[in-house]
């Protein structure tokens, strides 16, 4: 990548990042180039609500705090270990990658972004309505540390030209959509998945606090978040409801609220069976996506069989939690912080961009 040392910049991104928490922002004087950009990012953070209404400050700055822990270079040393490339290399072919990025949460396309640039291609983004800011702002601040990288990176706001791979996300109906326009280029295109918690009634209170975290961080808007729990036959919902009473404060945010209402009248005009807190509501449903504000569940009588069932419906899942109940399950309440090696999808990101 002509002597550019990609990684690098992203560590100091990492530590630029680090300045900020919900709690205090603190300016270090070790991080580069903070004379310009640290009160700049700072009064963008404090903007976001005003650009997506979901876009609290709590959530962005979980999300900005999750992007700092991940950006350390022994992170980065770990998940590039596991490939038979270097980062800095010069003699590899250059290809130019189109994003075409999703906008549900915070920077969620960050990842597609750094694994094209940390693999030495050139990256033309298109960043969604819902968040066209943050990740521009980001760029700007990696070319201050590395002039050579503006060659690199691009955005547009029209029609993606020029490229020669595509990783887009959108949803199923969005996907045929680009399936059919991209199928003449190497893709990774990326539809509706939603993830789920598998519970046996032995989870302790820890346990189902955690899982609160999995269902409310950032509304539940994000494919990682549990969207539906599987639950054994006679299932005792007291423990449950109990334990995410913590997350009640949720129902002040007025665009969940008006969700949670909604849903909640549309489930009871349609004569629904519902369990209901107040602010979240629990409807017996055989599909994964549940509307804002409301979590589905299914019995279930076997754990063996409830296996088969979530391997063979894999495409549909993002990610399953539980207590080592199904194989390489997560823990609870580890769903919005993914390693950099937990690729979306299970489709390993930087295989691909290696292998063009």
């Amino acid at each position: 990548m002509n002597s550019i040392n990609t990684k690098l910049s992203f560590v100091e991104l990492g530590k630029f990042l680090s300045q900020y928490t919900l709690d205090e922002q603190v300016h270090r004087t070790d991080v580069l180039h903070n004379d310009l950009y640290f009160e700049k990012f700072k009064d963008l953070l404090s903007l976001s609500q005003s650009h997506n209404g979901w876009f609290t400050p709590e959530q962005v700055y979980f999300a900005v705090e999750s992007w700092a822990k991940a950006l350390r270079e022994d992170n980065l040393n770990k998940w590039l270990s596991a490939y038979p490339f270097d980062c800095a290399e010069d003699d590899k072919t250059v290809k130019t990658i189109g994003l075409i990025l999703a906008g549900n949460i915070p920077l969620v396309g960050f990842h597609d972004f750094l694994s094209v640039l940390i693999t030495g291609h050139k990256v033309l983004v298109k960043a969604s309505s819902n968040d066209q800011h943050l990740l521009a702002f980001l760029a700007d601040y990696l070319i201050s540390i590395e002039p050579k990288l503006s060659y690199y990176i691009s955005f547009t706001d029209g029609k993606l030209e020029n490229f020669d791979a595509i990783i887009a996300t959108g949803s199923n109906n969005t996907a045929r959509y680009f399936e059919f326009y991209f199928k003449d280029k190497p893709s990774i295109i990326r539809k509706n998945r939603n993830s789920v918690a598998v519970l046996n009634g032995n989870e302790s209170h820890e346990d189902l606090v955690n899982l609160g975290e999995d269902i409310f961080r950032y509304f539940g808007l994000g494919c990682r978040n549990v969207s539906k729990l599987f639950v054994p036959k006679d299932y005792n919902f007291d423990a449950f409801f109990k334990a995410i009473y913590e997350y009640k404060d949720v129902i002040f945010y007025e665009k969940y609220s008006n969700n949670y209402d909604y849903n909640k009248a549309v489930f009871l005009m349609s004569n629904f069976k519902l369990l209901d807190n107040e602010f979240l509501t629990l409807k017996e449903d055989t599909s994964y996506a549940s509307p804002i504000s409301s979590v589905f569940y299914e019995y279930y009588e076997d754990i063996a069989d409830l296996q088969k069932r979530l391997e063979s419906e894999s495409d549909q899942i993002q990610c399953v939690v539980s207590n080592n109940l199904i194989p390489n399950s997560i823990s609870f309440g580890q769903t919005q912080q993914p390693k950099l090696w937990d690729y979306a999808d299970n489709v390993d990101t930087l295989q691909f961009l290696i292998s063009l």
